[in-house]
This record gives C-alpha cells, structure tokens and sequence, in this order.
C-alpha cells in the first residue's frame, strides 16, 4: 500500500477512535465510491459515447460494460480499508481483503462476458460480412471465461495457489467432457458449418427430421433457429445439421432463378395422329405456325423419298397430337417474360404409367419470391390445361364418386 494513503488511513483512525464510527466511515466511503461511480463517471462516458461518431462504443454502454466495471470502486474500498474494519484481528482483515477480491474477479468476469456481448453485438450489426458462427465461438469463450473466473475466485477464498488447482483440474477433465459434451459437440458442428460455409443467418434451409423449412434465424453453440413460413420456430440440434444433413436454397437465391419442375399428366386414349381437320385448326396457334410448316414439308419429303404407302396411318412419319403439343409448350415459354432463358430450359415426356403419360416442364423462373413464383407457375398451367382441348388431347383424371354415381344413372336409364 502506497506510504501515503497508509497515512490518510492513520488519519481517518484518529478522527474515531470508535470501532462502530469507522465501520460506519468505511460504509459511507464504500457507498459513496459506488454512487460516483455510476451516477457521475458512468453518465459521463455515456455523454461522451453519444457524442463519439464510431458505432463500436455504443455497443459497449448497451450492453453496460462501464457499469459493471463500476462495481470495482466499493470492493476496492473495502480491501484497502479492511484494517479500519477489523484493526484488532489480522484474520477478519485478510478475510475481508480475500472477499473482496473475489468480489472484484466476479466483477471483472461479469464485464468481461459484457465485453464478448458487446463485441457480438458489434460484429452483427455490420452486414458487410457473415458472422453466423460468431454466436458460437462467443459461447464457448464465456464457458471458458467463467471456468477461469470460479478458479480464481475459489483459489483465492481458500488462499491457495491458482496454478495447484489448474493442475488438478487436469484430473476432472473426464467429468468436464461429460458436462460439456453437447457444448462441445456444437462448437466442432458450427466450426464445420463455418469452415464449408454451409448455412449462413439468413439463408432458407429444410430440415424434414425436425419440421424445419424457413429462413435461418440465429446459429448458436446448440442450437440453430428457423422461422418456418408458417412463423413458428423450429430448433435444430446445431449437430445434427452436420450428422443428418439438410437442404440450403441459397445456391437457389444466388443464381438468379427458381425452378419450376411439375408435370401434366395426359391420357394416353387422347393420343393420335394428326388429321387434315385438325392440321388446319392448329395452323392457326402462332406459336407453333412455323414448327407446323416445317414439319409437314420435311415429313412429307421423308415419306415420299421412301415412297410410302400412306393408305395407311401406321407407315411412314407423321405428326402426333402430343408431339405437337409438346413444341407448342416449349415455343409458348421461350415467349414467356418470367421465364430465364439462359438456365435449364426442358420439356419432355417421362415413361408413361398407370397415370397417364407426363409431360414435365423443366424450366427457372426470374421471380424467386414464394407468393409471385407461386403465381407465375399457376399462371403458365392453367394457361397449358386449357389450351389441352384444342390438340385434342385430355388430362389424366382418377374417376371419382361423381363419376361413379353417373356410371350408375346412365345404366339405370
């Protein structure tokens, strides 16, 4: 202790000599220590902060870092002054000085986690860089913090050496393991989810095994969070993303398009050749006139170089209703505006089965947001399902009760 604060000691003594008064002093300058504290000193950090033009400080008063470091003026009354308290018993004064400290390292570790907040805080207010991990990694820095804060504390209330008791922590690390086990599993989890950037705060992802399909939320030490469409919160073990997998649609967001794979189901009794009547019907859809042309001139010229016998339908080539159906499809959407060209852009025919015969469209739409791609994509097959009767060609539909009950009227007639 400086000479000359132990004569101020000295001198507070000698104004009472009676031990009740100089409890009663210590308190009062203990008391008075804190208020300035945080009545004057932390308000007028507060002022300055305000006035500063960096963001970064503001983070710290949120999160009261100034304040928790004001709690170090009243401990460090009551360890420079525990010989006012107990002048007579060098045990209550060492006693006092060791409760003191260890109120002092509680603080600091209280400020420090305050810090690691702060700086969270900080790092995710700035949207020019991902911190999706930085939740985690905070995490396991308090764990670690806080191991070091109950040593030191606990080392120094027992008036032991810090370093003794490190060293035989090295023999509780198997129950540590164990404790930590899920904390643990996380912080390797996010680590490889950060290392492979494979999930970043924002991005969609669908989880089927947890219910999860939304938007990314939050990744911490345990947990990630996603919002489902339907705005409940689903929580996912931060593990099992990395054990049971997911699917991420930010490869989705970032190119540009969306996929738009569905298939119309046609009835294969629907489908024929095409005839002279309805050849000249169809010669009037402009999307298909020149496709029209060009086939009938090149099938004709292939029947007749072979000379074909075209009494019948079977020989030779010709056109099918499906078939044209198919390039009316294709020319219908490479005229569409929400459609991208320059992405997969198929339409084809998948094996025919007891459903029918599908027709699958293949394509990406401009629009990725879920209502108007939504609407885009029910646009383009109500447009197809009533364009169907016109190639003479039907839907695949399973019979239904009403069908059933007319089977049954037209047989009772």
């Amino acid at each position: 202790m400086p000479q000359y604060f132990e004569q101020f000691t000295e001198w507070v003594r000698g104004l009472a000599d009676n031990r009740y008064l100089l409890a009663a002093i210590v308190f009062a300058t203990a008391f008075a220590a804190n208020w300035i504290a945080k009545k004057l000193i932390v308000r007028a950090v507060r002022r300055l902060v305000a006035k500063t033009p960096v963001s970064w400080d503001d983070h710290l008063v949120e999160h009261k870092v100034f304040e928790r470091l004001s709690h170090f003026a009243p401990a460090m009354v009551f360890y420079v002054w525990a010989s006012l308290l107990f002048p007579d018993d060098s045990d209550w004064e060492s006693t006092t000085r060791r409760l003191a400290v260890v109120y002092m390292v509680i603080a600091g570790g209280r400020t420090a986690a305050a810090l690691l907040d702060a700086l969270l805080s900080f790092f995710r207010s700035d949207q020019t860089t991902d911190r999706t991990a930085l939740r985690s990694y905070i995490q396991v820095g308090k764990i670690v913090l806080w191991l070091v804060v109950g040593i030191l504390a606990f080392a120094k209330l027992m008036d032991k050496d810090p370093q003794g008791l490190l060293t035989g922590l090295g023999a509780l690390m198997t129950i540590i393991l164990l404790v930590f086990k899920d904390s643990i599993l996380g912080f390797v989890a996010s680590i490889q989810l950060t290392r492979d950037d494979l999930i970043r705060r924002g991005d969609w992802i669908e989880v089927p095994s947890y219910g999860a399909d939304g938007d990314v939320l939050e990744v911490t030490l345990h947990a990630v969070k996603v919002q489902n469409w339907d705005k409940t919160i689903s929580t996912v073990p931060t593990p099992a993303l990395v054990t049971g997998g997911f699917k991420n649609w930010r490869g989705m967001s970032e190119s540009g398009g969306r996929r738009i794979k569905r298939s119309l189901n046609l009835d294969m009794h629907s489908v024929r050749f095409i005839d002279e009547e309805l050849l000249a019907r169809l010669k009037n859809v402009q999307y298909i006139q020149e496709y029209l042309d060009h086939k009938v001139g090149e099938l004709g010229d292939w029947n007749r170089e072979r000379a074909i016998n075209e009494a019948s339908l079977v020989n030779g080539r010709r056109l099918t209703n499906l078939g044209t159906f198919r390039a009316y499809v294709q020319s219908y959407l490479k005229n569409h505006a929400e459609i991208r060209q320059d992405m997969t852009f198929l339409v084809r025919q998948l094996e025919p089965s007891a459903d029918g015969v599908p027709l699958q469209i293949y394509v990406f739409s401009k629009e990725q947001r879920w209502v108007p791609y939504e609407g885009i994509m029910g646009d383009i097959f109500d447009h197809l399902l009533a364009v169907l009767p016109e190639f003479d060609l039907r839907v695949f539909q399973r019979p239904s009760g009403a069908d059933l009950r007319q089977l049954d009227l037209g047989a009772a007639r």
